[in-house]
């Protein structure tokens, strides 16, 4: 969670689908970063779960009809309007869609989006024939065309037994989508590259070169700028987290395809963040697999140098573009730091001890001394991930 988040609010709006179950673990991911959470039931959607579900785990208020019996409003579809910024339908179901598309205000839950101008999402949820019929897929283009949101389905085997797309994407996926309307997007038309993650060296038949990465950093600071309305393209290494729908993805295995892939979007960038644990050499390759009982007594093995990627592409770089690089180091932090953001021309250098407990690989904080061109330093106790990459891109936009 991103601490920014907090006090936020979020109306969620929960239409008539079997799927409507999943709209309490979403609600419990928005609330666990801190988001308020108000909820409207369509007539049909209290058919598959009670609004008092949603009271019980802390959602206030809670609507279900029309005309405020449940919760003393009289003006309950105006309410979303005047208590929070955006508004959510997750799931929405074909009639909804097609009561939104249209206008129509004959129950609560449309009635809302109606009268409501800030953002609006929707995150369809129906059997896939029904995803892909053109009567759907025709309110579909009329709701994008308006400017709302849509967290597109994903593929799958679905409740009546069927297979195909159509089922309700993620709760992580959607509390993500939930976020970007709820924070100011400081970096609208800002375009970003990412190194994200370790890379792997084949070193023989069934062998690979690598380090502990898990690209968690990466992935915050990937999902921090789409966020914060930026155009994301992030270049990932193997087991890399999910990002959001949002971001252009591209996955690659060893240095040398994560270099050919950062370099073809480059060029078009404003920010180059180079998170990425790559290898600085990689083994020299061997056919089929190496045998102990061929190498009793040990094994030499020759390796060759990488690409140097950060390097590469910062020599490249035009004068409006921005780089953030990262450093992973065992000792002399700060003295590594420095004379790492000198000799690859970066623009800001984030740098952390990977062997101090609850900061580096694998772990969900990270303990910085983060350090400029300017001269600006500055240590920073350990905090999650997420905030950290929050705070990196507060720093990155005012250079």
């Amino acid at each position: 969670p991103y601490s920014s988040l907090k006090g936020r609010r979020l109306h969620l709006g929960v239409s008539g689908s079997v799927a409507a179950y999943k709209a309490v673990s979403l609600m419990r991911l928005l609330q666990k970063a801190g988001i308020n959470v108000s909820v409207t039931l369509t007539e049909a959607a209290t058919r598959f779960i009670t609004p008092l579900t949603f009271e019980a785990l802390g959602a206030e208020p809670v609507f279900a009809s029309m005309f405020g019996e449940d919760n003393g409003l009289s003006f309950a579809h105006l309410h979303q309007g005047q208590c929070a910024p955006a508004v959510m339908v997750a799931p929405c179901s074909a009639d909804a869609m097609a009561r939104i598309a249209s206008g129509l205000a004959g129950e609560i839950l449309c009635a809302q989006a109606l009268a409501f101008d800030g953002p609006l999402l929707l995150a369809p949820a129906m059997n896939p024939r029904m995803w892909n019929n053109p009567s759907t897929r025709n309110n579909l283009d009329i709701l994008k065309s308006r400017g709302i949101a849509i967290v597109e389905p994903d593929s799958g085997l679905v409740a009546c037994g069927d297979s195909g797309q159509g089922k309700l994407a993620a709760p992580d996926q959607l509390a993500v989508a939930a976020a970007r309307a709820l924070v100011p997007h400081d970096m609208n038309g800002k375009r970003v590259l990412l190194t994200i993650g370790p890379t792997q060296e084949i070193w023989d038949g069934v062998r690979i070169w690598t380090n502990l990465s898990s690209g968690l950093m990466g992935a915050s600071l990937a999902q921090a700028a789409w966020l914060r309305g930026a155009e994301v393209h992030a270049v990932a290494g193997p087991g890399v987290p999910d990002l959001p729908q949002g971001i252009a993805r591209y996955n690659v295995r060893s240095a040398q395809e994560m270099f050919e892939a950062a370099e073809k979007v480059w060029h078009g960038m404003e920010y180059g963040i180079f998170t990425a644990a790559v290898a600085d050499f990689r083994p020299e390759q061997h056919a089929g697999k190496f045998k102990k009982t061929t190498s009793a007594d040990g094994m030499d093995v020759h390796f060759l140098p990488n690409t140097d990627i950060l390097a590469t592409l910062s020599a490249k770089a035009e004068p409006h573009q921005k780089i953030l690089a990262f450093a992973a180091e065992t000792d002399r932090l700060e003295e590594r730091s420095r004379e790492k953001r000198a000799r690859k021309n970066a623009h800001i250098l984030a740098g952390n001890l990977v062997g101090n407990p609850g900061s580096g690989f694998a772990v969900p904080t990270n303990e910085m001394f983060v350090y400029d061109h300017t001269g600006r330093e500055e240590h920073w106790p350990s905090t999650s991930k997420a905030d950290v990459a929050w705070r990196l891109l507060d720093w990155l936009l005012t250079l």
